[in-house]
């Protein structure tokens, strides 16, 4: 048997194994309990994209002072971002003290449920909810008649006739 020929299909199978297999990376997100409703939304959108670009997300909320009497505060946190990214993730470690200061959970993506939410939207985008009326005509233009609790109104582009 040629060695050379044994070395190239051994490198060959090496080099196959190492294409099917998949790395997975940890992505950390450090949450406060004291967190602003703004930087919330700003950092469960950074973990959604996290999660749905194939990687687990490790949360951590750090607790300071006397934040770490109140634990329950760090859990309705991390309750909160798995409620939100329940779309693309999942909970794959559930909430834990990790030492005194910390509490952990960790996410994984979930492709089901990925595939379930992509094909809610594009259900809802058949669904012809896009604003507009019937026949075509983009919502608020003269074609279509505003309606205020069911009443019509009258339009402003008519002429108003002046009594006199």
């Amino acid at each position: 048997m040629d060695y050379g020929k044994y070395k190239y299909e051994a490198a060959q199978k090496a080099k196959e194994s190492r294409r099917k297999s998949t790395n997975v990376v940890i992505k950390e997100m450090k949450y406060r309990p004291k967190i602003g409703g703004g930087d919330f939304d700003t950092k469960t959108k950074k973990v959604e994209k996290f999660l749905s670009e194939g990687h687990k997300v490790k949360i951590t909320i750090m607790f300071r002072g006397r934040e770490v009497a109140h634990p329950e505060l760090g859990k309705k946190i991390l309750d909160k971002v798995a409620d939100e990214v329940a779309n693309t993730g999942r909970v794959e470690v559930y909430p834990k003290l990790d030492g005194p200061r910390n509490m952990i959970m960790v996410l994984a993506p979930d492709k089901k449920a990925q595939a379930a939410h992509a094909a809610e939207l594009k259900k809802g985008q058949e669904g012809g909810d896009g604003g507009g009326s019937a026949d075509g005509a983009p919502a608020g233009s003269p074609e279509t008649a505003p309606e205020v609790a069911g009443q019509p109104v009258a339009s402003t582009d008519a002429p108003v006739e002046a009594e006199g």
